[in-house]
Protein backbone atom coordinates (compact mmCIF):
# COMPACT_ATOMS: atom_id res chain seq x y z
CA UNK A 1 0.00 0.00 0.00
CA UNK A 2 1.70 3.20 -0.99
CA UNK A 3 2.55 5.98 1.53
CA UNK A 4 -0.49 8.34 0.21
CA UNK A 5 -3.04 6.24 0.45
CA UNK A 6 -2.56 5.11 3.80
CA UNK A 7 -2.26 8.61 4.34
CA UNK A 8 -5.33 8.92 3.12
CA UNK A 9 -6.77 6.22 5.34
CA UNK A 10 -5.16 7.63 8.36
CA UNK A 11 -6.82 11.00 8.22
CA UNK A 12 -10.30 9.00 6.95
CA UNK A 13 -10.43 7.22 9.87
CA UNK A 14 -9.97 10.14 12.11
CA UNK A 15 -12.76 11.68 10.79
CA UNK A 16 -14.25 8.63 11.18
CA UNK A 17 -13.64 8.84 14.78
CA UNK A 18 -14.68 12.15 15.62
CA UNK A 19 -18.08 11.13 13.44
CA UNK A 20 -18.16 8.54 16.34
CA UNK A 21 -17.76 10.96 19.47
CA UNK A 22 -20.22 13.43 17.41
CA UNK A 23 -22.77 10.37 17.32
CA UNK A 24 -21.99 9.89 21.01
CA UNK A 25 -23.19 13.51 21.72
CA UNK A 26 -26.43 13.38 19.47
CA UNK A 27 -27.50 10.36 21.12
CA UNK A 28 -27.11 11.21 24.65
CA UNK A 29 -28.71 14.36 24.06
CA UNK A 30 -31.80 12.74 22.71
CA UNK A 31 -31.91 10.28 25.26
CA UNK A 32 -31.91 12.37 28.05
CA UNK A 33 -34.80 14.12 25.73
CA UNK A 34 -36.93 11.19 25.56
CA UNK A 35 -36.13 10.20 29.85
CA UNK A 36 -37.63 13.22 30.66
CA UNK A 37 -40.84 13.61 28.13
CA UNK A 38 -43.78 13.27 30.22
CA UNK A 39 -45.07 9.90 30.84
CA UNK A 40 -42.12 8.88 29.22
CA UNK A 41 -41.45 4.86 29.55
CA UNK A 42 -38.13 3.61 30.66
CA UNK A 43 -35.75 3.99 28.19
CA UNK A 44 -33.84 1.00 28.30
CA UNK A 45 -33.53 -2.33 25.33
CA UNK A 46 -35.57 -4.65 25.31
CA UNK A 47 -34.51 -8.21 24.73
CA UNK A 48 -35.64 -8.52 21.26
CA UNK A 49 -34.14 -5.56 19.66
CA UNK A 50 -31.03 -6.57 21.05
CA UNK A 51 -31.38 -10.13 19.51
CA UNK A 52 -32.64 -8.21 16.26
CA UNK A 53 -29.34 -6.20 15.99
CA UNK A 54 -27.21 -9.29 16.71
CA UNK A 55 -28.86 -11.11 13.84
CA UNK A 56 -29.26 -8.23 11.56
CA UNK A 57 -25.48 -7.00 12.04
CA UNK A 58 -24.54 -10.18 11.90
CA UNK A 59 -25.16 -10.34 8.12
CA UNK A 60 -25.05 -6.76 7.39
CA UNK A 61 -21.12 -7.34 7.94
CA UNK A 62 -20.91 -10.42 5.59
CA UNK A 63 -22.99 -8.04 3.03
CA UNK A 64 -26.48 -8.71 3.04
CA UNK A 65 -27.45 -5.41 4.54
CA UNK A 66 -29.47 -4.63 7.59
CA UNK A 67 -32.73 -2.25 6.96
CA UNK A 68 -34.38 -4.41 4.99
CA UNK A 69 -34.12 -7.59 7.54
CA UNK A 70 -34.43 -5.18 10.60
CA UNK A 71 -37.85 -3.32 8.94
CA UNK A 72 -39.27 -6.70 8.16
CA UNK A 73 -38.41 -8.28 12.48
CA UNK A 74 -39.96 -4.46 13.67
CA UNK A 75 -43.04 -4.74 11.62
CA UNK A 76 -43.79 -8.63 12.20
CA UNK A 77 -43.42 -8.08 15.96
CA UNK A 78 -44.74 -4.77 15.82
CA UNK A 79 -42.18 -3.42 17.93
CA UNK A 80 -41.58 0.15 16.23
CA UNK A 81 -44.58 2.49 14.68
CA UNK A 82 -44.36 2.47 10.76
CA UNK A 83 -43.67 5.81 10.78
CA UNK A 84 -40.81 5.90 12.79
CA UNK A 85 -38.94 2.67 11.12
CA UNK A 86 -36.39 5.23 9.16
CA UNK A 87 -35.00 7.09 12.20
CA UNK A 88 -34.42 3.81 14.20
CA UNK A 89 -33.00 2.12 11.36
CA UNK A 90 -30.39 4.92 10.96
CA UNK A 91 -30.00 5.71 14.74
CA UNK A 92 -29.79 2.22 16.17
CA UNK A 93 -27.43 0.92 13.46
CA UNK A 94 -25.01 3.79 13.41
CA UNK A 95 -22.24 2.30 15.89
CA UNK A 96 -22.20 -1.10 14.51
CA UNK A 97 -21.98 0.56 11.14
CA UNK A 98 -19.05 3.10 12.29
CA UNK A 99 -17.17 -0.52 13.67
CA UNK A 100 -17.49 -2.21 10.05
CA UNK A 101 -15.87 1.07 8.57
CA UNK A 102 -13.12 0.74 10.87
CA UNK A 103 -12.24 -2.72 10.29
CA UNK A 104 -12.82 -2.48 6.13
CA UNK A 105 -11.15 0.70 5.46
CA UNK A 106 -7.72 -0.59 7.33
CA UNK A 107 -8.04 -3.95 5.54
CA UNK A 108 -9.33 -3.57 1.89
CA UNK A 109 -7.38 -0.82 -0.58
CA UNK A 110 -9.37 1.27 -2.55
CA UNK A 111 -8.34 4.94 -4.08
CA UNK A 112 -8.36 7.56 -1.81
CA UNK A 113 -10.11 10.24 -4.24
CA UNK A 114 -12.74 7.81 -5.02
CA UNK A 115 -13.27 6.48 -1.63
CA UNK A 116 -13.32 9.75 0.13
CA UNK A 117 -15.59 11.54 -2.46
CA UNK A 118 -18.33 9.20 -2.85
CA UNK A 119 -18.77 8.83 1.07
CA UNK A 120 -19.27 12.93 0.78
CA UNK A 121 -21.73 12.73 -1.25
CA UNK A 122 -23.53 10.07 0.61
CA UNK A 123 -23.04 12.49 3.55
CA UNK A 124 -25.00 15.43 1.88
CA UNK A 125 -27.52 13.16 0.13
CA UNK A 126 -28.31 11.86 3.92
CA UNK A 127 -28.69 15.57 5.30
CA UNK A 128 -31.49 16.74 2.65
CA UNK A 129 -33.11 13.36 3.04
CA UNK A 130 -33.70 13.26 6.11
CA UNK A 131 -34.88 16.24 6.91
CA UNK A 132 -37.66 15.25 4.57
CA UNK A 133 -38.32 12.18 5.66
CA UNK A 134 -38.70 12.92 9.67
CA UNK A 135 -41.09 15.48 8.69
CA UNK A 136 -43.21 12.85 6.61
CA UNK A 137 -47.01 11.37 7.92
CA UNK A 138 -47.26 7.89 8.49
CA UNK A 139 -49.01 6.77 5.26
CA UNK A 140 -46.15 8.36 3.06
CA UNK A 141 -43.77 6.42 5.15
CA UNK A 142 -45.19 3.25 4.74
CA UNK A 143 -45.87 4.04 0.87
CA UNK A 144 -42.48 4.87 0.09
CA UNK A 145 -40.58 2.05 2.40
CA UNK A 146 -43.13 -0.35 0.65
CA UNK A 147 -41.47 0.78 -2.69
CA UNK A 148 -37.87 1.19 -1.48
CA UNK A 149 -38.23 -2.63 -0.19
CA UNK A 150 -39.29 -3.90 -2.92
CA UNK A 151 -36.29 -2.13 -4.65
CA UNK A 152 -33.62 -3.90 -2.71
CA UNK A 153 -35.60 -7.07 -3.17
CA UNK A 154 -35.19 -7.01 -7.18
CA UNK A 155 -31.31 -6.21 -6.47
CA UNK A 156 -30.71 -8.83 -3.96
CA UNK A 157 -32.23 -10.91 -6.42
CA UNK A 158 -30.71 -9.64 -9.68
CA UNK A 159 -27.15 -10.41 -7.45
CA UNK A 160 -28.52 -14.18 -6.22
CA UNK A 161 -28.74 -14.67 -9.74
CA UNK A 162 -25.22 -13.47 -11.06
CA UNK A 163 -27.56 -11.37 -13.37
CA UNK A 164 -25.30 -7.65 -12.30
CA UNK A 165 -21.76 -7.52 -13.67
CA UNK A 166 -18.99 -8.90 -11.59
CA UNK A 167 -16.86 -6.26 -11.38
CA UNK A 168 -13.12 -5.15 -12.60
CA UNK A 169 -9.92 -4.96 -11.33
CA UNK A 170 -9.66 -1.33 -10.95
CA UNK A 171 -9.52 0.07 -7.41
CA UNK A 172 -10.44 4.01 -8.36
CA UNK A 173 -12.28 5.93 -10.44
CA UNK A 174 -11.84 9.24 -12.98
CA UNK A 175 -13.35 11.73 -15.24
CA UNK A 176 -16.89 10.92 -16.09
CA UNK A 177 -17.29 7.60 -14.09
CA UNK A 178 -15.98 9.30 -11.15
CA UNK A 179 -18.71 11.86 -11.05
CA UNK A 180 -21.86 9.34 -12.13
CA UNK A 181 -20.28 7.08 -8.91
CA UNK A 182 -20.57 10.98 -7.23
CA UNK A 183 -24.03 11.31 -8.30
CA UNK A 184 -25.44 8.09 -7.69
CA UNK A 185 -24.00 7.63 -4.21
CA UNK A 186 -25.82 11.30 -3.29
CA UNK A 187 -28.77 9.34 -4.40
CA UNK A 188 -28.39 6.10 -2.49
CA UNK A 189 -27.56 8.45 0.91
CA UNK A 190 -31.07 10.19 0.42
CA UNK A 191 -32.37 6.73 0.54
CA UNK A 192 -30.88 5.59 3.17
CA UNK A 193 -33.51 7.91 4.82
CA UNK A 194 -36.39 6.27 3.72
CA UNK A 195 -35.16 2.82 4.63
CA UNK A 196 -33.31 1.26 2.04
CA UNK A 197 -30.27 0.30 2.67
CA UNK A 198 -27.11 1.38 0.91
CA UNK A 199 -24.86 -1.61 0.67
CA UNK A 200 -26.69 -3.60 -2.07
CA UNK A 201 -27.11 -0.88 -4.30
CA UNK A 202 -23.74 0.58 -3.59
CA UNK A 203 -22.35 -2.61 -4.50
CA UNK A 204 -23.89 -2.74 -8.14
CA UNK A 205 -22.91 0.80 -8.30
CA UNK A 206 -18.82 -0.10 -7.34
CA UNK A 207 -19.69 -3.09 -10.11
CA UNK A 208 -21.18 -1.41 -12.70
CA UNK A 209 -18.08 0.83 -12.56
CA UNK A 210 -15.75 -1.64 -13.27
CA UNK A 211 -13.92 -1.55 -10.06
CA UNK A 212 -12.99 -4.82 -7.84
CA UNK A 213 -15.51 -6.02 -5.95
CA UNK A 214 -13.59 -5.87 -2.69
CA UNK A 215 -13.50 -1.92 -2.90
CA UNK A 216 -17.26 -1.92 -2.52
CA UNK A 217 -17.10 -2.69 1.34
CA UNK A 218 -14.80 0.28 2.67
CA UNK A 219 -16.97 2.74 0.35
CA UNK A 220 -20.20 1.70 1.52
CA UNK A 221 -19.20 0.79 5.05
CA UNK A 222 -17.86 4.15 4.97
CA UNK A 223 -20.74 5.95 3.68
CA UNK A 224 -23.07 4.69 5.69
CA UNK A 225 -20.84 5.21 8.94
CA UNK A 226 -20.14 9.02 8.22
CA UNK A 227 -24.47 9.79 6.69
CA UNK A 228 -26.09 7.88 9.73
CA UNK A 229 -24.83 9.57 12.49
CA UNK A 230 -25.85 13.10 10.36
CA UNK A 231 -29.23 11.74 9.19
CA UNK A 232 -29.51 10.71 13.32
CA UNK A 233 -29.03 14.32 14.73
CA UNK A 234 -32.29 15.35 12.33
CA UNK A 235 -34.59 12.08 12.80
CA UNK A 236 -33.75 12.52 16.73
CA UNK A 237 -34.10 16.36 17.00
CA UNK A 238 -37.46 15.45 14.88
CA UNK A 239 -37.92 12.69 17.72
CA UNK A 240 -38.85 10.49 14.72
CA UNK A 241 -37.49 7.51 16.17
CA UNK A 242 -37.67 4.82 19.00
CA UNK A 243 -35.00 5.22 21.74
CA UNK A 244 -35.88 1.24 23.00
CA UNK A 245 -35.09 -0.41 19.97
CA UNK A 246 -32.30 2.00 18.84
CA UNK A 247 -30.36 1.10 22.11
CA UNK A 248 -31.12 -2.87 21.36
CA UNK A 249 -29.71 -2.44 18.03
CA UNK A 250 -26.82 -0.79 19.26
CA UNK A 251 -25.89 -3.47 21.82
CA UNK A 252 -26.76 -6.64 19.41
CA UNK A 253 -25.11 -5.17 16.66
CA UNK A 254 -21.59 -3.85 17.96
CA UNK A 255 -20.49 -7.79 18.77
CA UNK A 256 -22.20 -9.26 15.76
CA UNK A 257 -20.18 -6.99 13.84
CA UNK A 258 -17.03 -8.02 15.68
CA UNK A 259 -17.88 -11.49 15.58
CA UNK A 260 -18.82 -11.70 12.04
CA UNK A 261 -15.86 -9.95 10.61
CA UNK A 262 -12.89 -10.92 12.66
CA UNK A 263 -14.20 -14.85 13.34
CA UNK A 264 -16.03 -16.36 10.57
CA UNK A 265 -15.28 -13.48 8.00
CA UNK A 266 -17.55 -15.59 5.66
CA UNK A 267 -20.58 -17.67 5.09
CA UNK A 268 -22.15 -19.69 2.30
CA UNK A 269 -24.96 -17.10 2.17
CA UNK A 270 -26.92 -18.49 -0.88
CA UNK A 271 -30.00 -19.79 0.78
CA UNK A 272 -29.81 -16.94 2.78
CA UNK A 273 -30.14 -14.36 0.36
CA UNK A 274 -33.03 -16.20 -1.16
CA UNK A 275 -34.93 -16.23 2.44
CA UNK A 276 -34.51 -12.92 2.78
CA UNK A 277 -36.29 -11.52 -0.59
CA UNK A 278 -38.98 -13.69 0.42
CA UNK A 279 -39.64 -11.82 3.71
CA UNK A 280 -38.34 -8.42 2.02
CA UNK A 281 -41.22 -8.93 -0.71
CA UNK A 282 -43.41 -9.52 1.75
CA UNK A 283 -42.67 -7.05 4.40
CA UNK A 284 -42.87 -4.44 1.42
CA UNK A 285 -46.38 -5.71 0.27
CA UNK A 286 -47.81 -5.43 3.78
CA UNK A 287 -46.64 -1.61 3.99
CA UNK A 288 -47.98 -0.89 0.55
CA UNK A 289 -51.41 -2.30 1.77
CA UNK A 290 -50.90 -0.36 5.18
CA UNK A 291 -50.44 2.75 3.30
CA UNK A 292 -53.47 1.76 1.15
CA UNK A 293 -55.66 1.34 3.98
CA UNK A 294 -54.30 4.16 6.18
CA UNK A 295 -55.28 6.89 2.72
CA UNK A 296 -58.92 4.82 2.38
CA UNK A 297 -59.43 5.52 6.28
CA UNK A 298 -59.33 9.46 6.23
CA UNK A 299 -62.65 11.19 5.76
CA UNK A 300 -62.85 13.69 2.95
CA UNK A 301 -63.27 17.51 3.57
CA UNK A 302 -66.69 18.71 3.49
CA UNK A 303 -67.96 20.34 1.01
CA UNK A 304 -68.26 24.14 1.08
CA UNK A 305 -71.72 24.97 2.38
CA UNK A 306 -74.16 25.32 -0.70
CA UNK A 307 -72.07 23.62 -3.06
CA UNK A 308 -73.46 20.87 -5.10
CA UNK A 309 -72.28 16.78 -4.16
CA UNK A 310 -71.65 15.12 -6.79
Amino acid sequence: MSVALWDAKALLLFALGLTAIFYFIVLGAALRRAARAPAAAPVRPTAGGIVTGFITNFFDTLGIGSFATTTSIFRQWKMVPDEWIPGTLNVGHTLPTIVQAFIFTKLVPVESKTLISMIAASILGAWLGAGVVSRWPRQRVQFGMGLALLVAAVLMLLAQLGLIPGGGVALGLAGGKLAFAIAANFALGALMTLGIGLYAPCMILVYLMGMTPTAAFPIMMGSCAFLMPVASARFTAAGSYDPRATLGLLLGGVPAVLIAALIVKSLPLGVIRVLVVIVVVYTAVNLLRAARREAGSVAPAPSPAGSAVP
